[in-house]
């Protein structure tokens, strides 16, 4: 019987919840990191420009944007603290000098709520739909990500677009969820079931194209990583280094769709909070004329080193800690599979 046994076949796949749970880790330890970066942007903006009641900016947490209204007569909301800064450094150190270490956190744990299931749902099913596509595709696997990368982001932005826009509402308004559930069925009876996915056409234009571009320059790179180094682990620095390069290239090339979206999603943002008809909004095609008619095509790039400095960090951290968890296991998965066969043969 010894003789005809064979090695045992150990599969590397990991479960789409050890996927979800990678994917979790991934996004907190990214906002973590993250976030101090936006918060004293967003310090030294509202120094220079003092945010009015109604006024609207974008908070972002490393994992997505997410719109933030002034609150009503709130003169200690984070982004009002006092302190004249001179730089970011300057602004760095006073914040965690007068405020403590957590300020540099200010804001965080609302936006998580949204974040992190968006993320989760977005690595996941890239994962899925790359794994099945690889199958179909055959001769054209290598095309797998562009497609699966695509559709990813499709899936999870238009879950999530809803529970965004409910989110500014209650925000803006303090409204309770009594007087939330009329006001958005009032909306969608004067509106359509459409009104709840308002602003998704933008936010598409942005990360279907980033999200393409990213997975598909973050597999090749991957790849060429492995050849370079000799090597068919993905290692930190592999991930690391493939995930900063894919998205800086990523975040230049659609740096046009983002600054037109982070215009449309403040407009929006800035009506919901005010209760106006956002039929006054302008088209996305009318909000990047707008821009170009005023600072000209430059102003298409504009915020370009901003974005990159926060992009390439962010994919980074997130591909790394996400490739690093589902290492782990992968590992664990084999050595489950593998202790009791030990075990008999011994």
């Amino acid at each position: 019987m010894s003789g005809q046994s064979s090695a045992p076949v150990v599969s590397d796949a990991i479960t789409p919840l050890q996927q979800m749970v990678a994917s979790c880790s991934g996004a907190i330890l990214t906002s973590l990191f993250v976030t101090p970066l936006d918060v004293v942007k967003i310090r030294l903006q509202a120094q220079r420009n003092p945010f009015p009641k109604g006024k609207c900016f974008v908070y972002c947490n490393g994992l997505m944007d997410h719109i933030c209204v002034c609150e009503n007569g709130n003169s200690k909301a984070w982004y009002k603290a006092p302190g004249h800064f001179n730089s970011t450094l300057d602004a760095f150190v006073k914040i965690v000098r007068r405020e403590g270490m957590k300020a540099l956190w200010s804001g965080l744990p609302p936006t998580l709520v949204m974040a992190v299931p968006a993320t989760v749902i977005y690595f996941t099913c890239y994962d899925q739909l790359c794994a099945a596509l690889r199958v179909r595709m055959g001769a054209w696997a290598e095309e797998a990500p562009l497609l699966a990368g695509a559709i990813a982001r499709v899936g999870s932005a238009t879950v999530i677009s809803p529970l965004e826009l409910i989110r500014t509402k209650m925000q803006s308004r303090k409204q309770s969820y009594r007087e939330l559930t009329g006001c958005i069925r009032s909306a969608v009876e004067a509106e359509g079931w459409l009104s709840l996915w308002r602003g998704l056409g933008p936010t598409l234009l942005r990360d279907v194209p980033f999200s393409a571009m990213y997975w598909y320059n973050y597999e090749k790179g991957k790849s060429w990583l492995y050849e370079h180094y000799n090597t068919r682990q993905p290692t930190f620095t592999i991930t690391f280094v493939a995930g900063a390069v894919s998205g800086s290239i990523a975040s230049i090339l659609t740096l046009p769709f983002d600054v037109v979206k982070t215009r449309r999603q403040v407009e929006l943002g800035e009506l919901q909070a005010k209760n106006l008809s956002c039929q006054v909004s302008s088209s996305t095609f009318s909000v990047m004329s707008r821009i170009v008619a005023q600072d000209g095509f430059a102003g298409l790039f504009a915020g370009f080193l901003p974005r990159l400095i926060k992009v390439a960090p962010a994919c980074a951290i997130m591909i790394s800690t996400y490739e690093f968890g589902k290492a782990f296991f992968r590992k664990h998965n084999q050595d489950r599979i593998l202790r009791p066969l030990q075990t008999s043969n011994t």
